[in-house]
């Protein structure tokens, strides 16, 4: 079978593959029906992207299928596989899957026996609340707190005032009671003299009992000395040892009322108290500055990625590690990436051999040889800058590529989920090849995962090559939460 028509037949197997990857993770019914669609309003839809799940019960049933602006409040598109029977007073609340995990739509039916939904009706939308309002109701508590608290110094006003005369109030009553029960406080007096009484009767044998104890007490101590010199010892060096600290002290608090020592100095001298308030004026505004980088930092999303493709021209494999900076939302239109690459062709690069012969008549006859000499494999670095366009469909890369100058150009479709790229680099090839250009197709099948394939180097007929492969990816959100749910020892 000739080459070309390998290539063609591997092209065309790979492209219906990559078609019907497209139709079942974009759900896209090219024979079935169009599903039913509903919409809801929400005040806000943040974090919730477009074609995320819908469920019910837990259940995934559809997909978001469009989100937009509508007045000052979110309008959501919402598609369902199949229709389902909801009734007046249906809600969609939008919920997260664990603490970090994607947002949903959740369908919260209307009470059984209501009437059908009505079609084109359009859904309440309930949105949880944010962690800033969460702070701002607490601050608000805490000002209520502090107002309650301010009352207590008011005169005749304010909760603690009224609880106040509340208390006095109290003891008034609690006065005309202990003088209406007057009888019985002498009744009581009376029981306490009879007490006292046997009291007086018992004690005799009480103090017997009490000398007893106190001969135990003193035979104990006698045989315990010993012990109780060393611990008296001993109680007399710990009060030493507070008598020196004191001294110390004391000699302490005379230097810094002398105004001697940096600490004698801040008290007793203005230079050095304005000096100290210099200081801490620097190091706020060190404070400031950094705070102002690190919520530069926070703009920046990371994305680590590791993919492997089949060369299969060449019988082999190439593997590459990637690591992007991209900006959050619009705020920045700078982008950046590195990369590490493994390729299995490696460089032809000439060395210079020098050969002396000696001849039979005695001189000696020098030959310098250039030949080449190929790197059976190596590992390749790039490091590129680049701005996105076309609303950030695209994006345009320049740098070094592969250890050599180049450019890279980005294209996604259906929604972002595809991404076409060419690249164009190593220009001053040895052996005066031409550059190195290389297309390939990304389908992003998962947030994690992706499927690519293409063709490398088509200019060179030592190189050329179509490939195919796959990968994985992982943003700051997935690290967070792989370092969240680490189980702890």
């Amino acid at each position: 079978m000739p080459q070309t028509l390998k290539v063609g037949l591997f092209m065309t197997i790979a492209m219906l593959l990559l078609a019907w990857l497209i139709l079942s993770v974009e759900d896209l019914r090219l024979f079935g029906g169009p599903g039913t669609r509903i919409d809801a309003r929400f005040d806000s839809v943040v974090g919730l992207d477009d074609k995320a799940a819908v469920r019910l019960a837990g259940v995934r049933v559809g997909r978001v299928d469009g989100i937009r602006l509508e007045g000052r409040r979110a309008r959501v598109t919402l598609l369902l596989d199949e229709p389902l029977p909801l009734t007046e007073g249906t809600v969609a609340a939008i919920a997260n899957q664990g603490l970090l995990g994607d947002k949903f739509v959740e369908l919260l039916p209307g009470p059984e026996g209501a009437p059908p939904l009505a079609p084109g009706a359009v859904l309440d939308g309930r949105t949880p609340i944010s962690f800033d309002q969460a702070m701002a109701k607490i601050e608000e508590i805490g000002s209520s707190i502090q107002g309650a608290l301010g009352g207590l110094g008011g005169e005749g006003g304010g909760g603690f005032g009224s609880l106040v005369t509340s208390i006095q109030a109290t003891a008034d009553e609690l006065r005309a009671v202990i003088a209406e029960n007057r009888a019985q406080f002498a009744g009581t007096m009376r029981n306490f003299e009879r007490f006292s009484g046997t009291l007086a009767d018992e004690l005799p044998r009480l103090t017997a009992r009490i000398e007893q104890v106190l001969a135990q007490v003193d035979e104990v101590v006698g045989e315990n000395r010993g012990d109780l010199r060393e611990s008296m010892a001993n109680i007399r060096e710990v009060s030493e040892r507070v008598q020196t600290s004191v001294d110390n002290l004391n000699l302490i608090t005379d230097k810094i009322a002398r105004g001697e020592g940096t600490i004698g100095k801040l008290v007793n001298s203005d230079q050095a108290h304005d000096e100290l308030m210099s200081a801490l004026g620097s190091v706020e505004k060190g404070v400031t500055a950094l705070g102002d980088t690190l919520g530069r930092v926070q703009k920046l999303r990371l994305d680590l990625g590791f993919d492997g493709v089949y060369l299969a021209d060449l019988d082999d494999s190439r593997s590459a590690f990637r690591l992007d900076l991209l900006p959050r939302g619009e705020e920045s239109p700078r982008l950046y990436r590195v990369e590490l690459v493994s390729d299995p062709r490696g460089r032809l690069y000439e060395r210079s051999e020098t050969v002396t012969v000696r001849l039979p008549d005695g001189t000696e006859e020098t030959t310098v040889t250039d030949r080449l000499v190929r790197d059976e494999r190596r590992y390749n670095y790039s490091v590129l800058f680049g701005v996105p366009f076309a609303e950030r469909r695209g994006a345009l890369w320049a740098g070094l590529i592969e250890n050599t100058g180049g450019v890279q150009v980005d294209y996604s479709l259906l929604d972002r989920r595809f991404w076409l790229t060419f690249e164009a680099f190593d220009f001053g090839r040895e052996r005066d090849l031409d550059p190195h250009l290389r297309l390939t197709g990304q389908w992003n099948f998962h947030r994690n995962l992706y499927l690519k394939a293409g063709y490398d180097d088509p200019l060179v007929d030592e190189f050329k090559s179509p490939f195919f492969g796959a990968g994985v990816r992982w943003s700051d959100d997935d690290l967070k939460y792989l370092l969240g749910s680490a189980p702890k020892f």
